[in-house]
């Protein structure tokens, strides 16, 4: 059951990062490559640090 739950925030991560507007394009690329070669980690950068970088 937490290995559905874990998958879902990732998912969601992934969905939150591709629909994020930011200042520069590359940013985008950059926040998709961190959380899906590193997925705890990339997933928890996300959530303290990507989401205020995004407009």
């Amino acid at each position: 059951m937490w290995k559905f739950i874990v998958f879902i925030i990732y998912a969601y991560t992934i969905y939150d990062v591709v629909t994020s507007r930011f200042a520069n394009p590359n940013d985008r690329l950059i926040w998709i490559l961190i959380v899906v070669l590193l997925p705890f980690l990339g997933t928890v950068l996300w959530f303290v640090m990507g989401r205020n970088k995004r407009l």
